[in-house]
């Protein structure tokens, strides 16, 4: 049996959490970007990071866990401009190695999904194609295939869209 997984809304006062794993995020993607750390060591903090505090009504931060220890985040926002059916981007996802591979990261997309009901877009970097194997199968799954994947004509990077 995997882990027991939650998603915990991070209210502003414990958004440190959320810097602090960034830190993490970061570092995977100096794999894929060019990002380098500054002079203390530290990568470049999240841009506009405090716009999921500042419009709670559009972005939403969440904490991921997995049986009760931070194992990840995910930063959602709510795209359209408040018509019937809601869109919804996958800003960020993220879950910390220790919890890859054990359904952590699959057990909160899909309640991310459920949560948030409506049209939903992911994106992957063109080159990170562990993200888009992940993306492709978590969806596929839980479209049972009814989803559509573009590619951006300008940085090439894949996006999946469909509905929850």
């Amino acid at each position: 049996m995997g882990p027991i997984v939650e998603l915990e809304v991070v209210p502003e006062p414990r958004k440190t959490v959320i810097e602090n794993l960034l830190q993490f995020y970061l570092y995977d993607f100096t794999l894929y970007l060019d990002i380098s750390a500054d002079e203390e060591g530290r990568l470049p903090a999240y841009p506009d990071l405090h716009e999921f505090w500042t419009q709670p009504e559009r972005k939403f931060p969440f904490l991921i866990r997995a049986n009760g220890e931070p194992a990840g985040f995910a930063l959602v926002e709510r795209t359209d401009d408040g018509g019937k059916r809601p869109s919804y981007y996958m800003v960020e996802f993220f879950v910390l190695q220790k919890f890859r591979r054990r359904g952590v990261g699959a057990a909160a997309a899909v309640m991310l999904f459920d949560r948030f009901q409506g049209r939903w877009k992911v994106t992957q970097l063109k080159n990170n194609e562990p993200a888009q194997r992940f993306w492709r199968q978590i969806i596929g799954v839980y479209t049972t295939g009814a989803y559509k994947e573009r590619t951006h004509p300008f940085n090439g990077h894949p996006s999946q869209y469909f509905e929850s």
